[in-house]
């Protein structure tokens, strides 16, 4: 999932949130910017003002929803930088 919301136009890159939260624990690694239960995912995200920030949270929405399952995919911007 990290791999294909960093890919989206507009993501500058993936964020852990203020607190470093939002991240999925895996053995020996952490992985910043997606978190996901049985529930939903969320997926924490900087953006560039290069494009509409809907566009960008709904592209990122749409390249996981194949992974997500029947899981709602949360996108979270918690920065916006400019340029690209």
């Amino acid at each position: 999932m990290a791999e294909r919301a960093r890919a989206c136009s507009g993501v500058v890159k993936l964020s852990g949130g203020p607190f470093g939260t939002v991240a999925t624990y895996l053995p020996g690694d952490r992985l910043t910017g997606v978190s996901a239960d049985e529930r939903e995912v969320e997926i924490a995200i900087v953006a560039t003002l290069a494009r509409p920030l809907p566009e960008t949270a709904e592209e990122v929405r749409r390249a996981v929803a194949d992974l997500a399952g029947n899981r709602p995919v949360n996108v979270r911007i918690d920065d916006i930088v400019e340029g690209s």
